[in-house]
């Protein structure tokens, strides 16, 4: 029988940058991240990854290279395309979290 559900619970948090702790679900050609970014996350280069996601809670402002700020908060959606012209990092504010549910292609 197959599983339709992903468990999350069961899995152990992967973190290797500060600020910034993950789990993942890998099937076929997608991959469910559930991410949560703290205060101390201090992206030192730029991100030009595209993003589908969900934030669950929290807050992220996110910060355009080209100088766009945009506030994330829970119950938003997070579409970011790909690129250079689209290049961002995320800050979180000083006592802070976010969780973001991120949807990928593989």
């Amino acid at each position: 029988m197959k599983n339709y559900s992903i468990d999350f619970e069961s899995q152990k948090w992967i973190g290797s940058i500060p600020g910034l702790q993950f789990k993942e679900w890998i099937i076929e050609d997608k991959k469910v991240r559930l991410v949560e970014f703290s205060d101390s996350l201090n992206e030192e280069e730029w991100c030009q990854k595209g993003h589908l996601g969900y934030v669950l809670e929290g807050r992220a402002k996110v910060v355009f290279s080209q100088g766009i700020e945009v506030l994330f908060q829970a119950g938003d959606m997070i579409c970011i395309p790909a690129g250079v012209k689209d290049q961002h990092k995320t800050e979180i504010k000083k006592g802070e979290k976010a969780l973001i549910l991120f949807f990928d292609s593989l």
